[in-house]
């Protein structure tokens, strides 16, 4: 029986198999290491607490600070570096280039206004939040909008509108900065746009854990067609496939976990160009086993990064920081790579 399995679906499942694990242990790092260390000991058993009744030989300050304050951070940062990198790798995927990352429509952009918007008039945290979310999918809706005069082109026509939508909110963003409050406003505003979970809340968990999982589940179960997609848009219409249907899912899904990760976390960048590009070397192209396989790097890698921005220094460091330091020398080698090849 195994010897009709092919070679590359066994390696493919040894992968997701060793990802799995290695997720494993990124979660549990995250909750032992901080400030306040945590033996993995004790960790399991107040862990375990919440569906196994037993003594409690821990203090409460142990519980306080698994359950109040990493629990939340570690999920949603889970969820966050799964949701960027699957939004990377089905952008990747749809524009056939894989300098391609999340925010190649302006979602990011668009939700970096939306909250120094908020920011700038004093808004609560969740109208803040809110105002991000939305900004991120309108910029994308006009990037759709003005696309569809390019019905010719329709990839070409997204890339260049999405180039401008960016530069427009990008240049609204530096005036909104220009007017701030110097002393107040403006540190904020430039904070939010460094990206870090230290600010995020349960409030956040759940929209991103429910618009990330909903977003994923659909994507893998268009799995095939996003693989005829790869082919080009002639194969992919000859083979049955409305490519234009296919795509408008595509583009919403991941505009979608782009919006409500950005809106919680700020503008972490590189996530999305570079996990995709190494869940292909390790899996190949196949959306059947890339997909998976990017959820669980993804959130793998992110827990990894907010553990390292925690612990490294004596004050937090942005995650945003951290992520362009693993980001720009990996795009650095994708472009000799890539040149060497010609």
């Amino acid at each position: 029986m195994d010897a009709r399995i092919p070679q590359e679906e066994r390696h493919g499942a040894m992968v997701i198999g060793a990802l799995c694990l290695a997720f494993v242990i990124a979660f549990f790092t995250s909750f032992a290491l901080g400030r306040y260390p945590i033996d993995p000991v004790t960790l399991v058993k107040v862990l375990a607490s919440r569906v196994i009744d037993m003594d409690r030989s821990w203090s409460t300050q142990v519980e306080t600070v698994v359950f109040n304050i990493r629990l939340p951070r570690v999920l949603i940062g889970a969820f966050i570096g799964a949701g960027l990198s699957l939004s990377g790798l089905v952008y990747q995927g749809i524009f056939q280039n894989p300098m391609v990352s999340p925010d190649v429509l302006g979602s990011t952009s668009g939700a970096g206004v939306g909250s120094a918007v908020g920011i700038l008039f004093g808004m609560g945290y969740l109208a803040i939040s809110t105002m991000s979310f939305l900004g991120g999918i309108l910029a994308v809706a006009l990037v759709v909008m003005i696309a569809r005069r390019v019905p010719s082109q329709p990839v070409l026509g997204l890339v260049l509108a999405g180039i401008m939508i960016s530069s427009l909110f990008n240049s609204t963003l530096s005036f909104i900065k220009l007017v701030a409050d110097t002393d107040d406003v403006l540190p904020q505003i430039t904070y939010y746009l460094i990206g870090s979970l230290t600010s995020t809340r349960r409030s956040d968990l759940m929209g991103c854990a429910l618009i990330i999982s909903l977003s994923s589940i659909v994507l893998y179960l268009i799995r095939w067609q996003l693989n005829v997609m790869t082919l080009g848009e002639e194969e992919a219409v000859s083979l049955g496939v409305n490519t234009r249907l296919i795509r408008a899912i595509a583009i919403v899904c991941a505009t979608l976990m782009t919006a409500v990760s950005t809106a919680a976390a700020g503008m972490i960048g590189w996530v999305g160009l570079v996990i995709p590009h190494l869940v292909r070397m390790l899996t190949g192209a196949d959306y059947r086993r890339t997909i998976p396989a990017t959820l669980l790097l993804g959130s793998t890698f992110l827990m990894i990064v907010d553990t390292i921005s925690r612990t490294i220094t004596t004050s937090e460091i942005p995650i945003g920081i951290l992520t362009s330091f693993i980001g720009a020398p990996f795009f650095l080698y994708l472009i000799i790579r890539d040149g060497r090849r010609v």
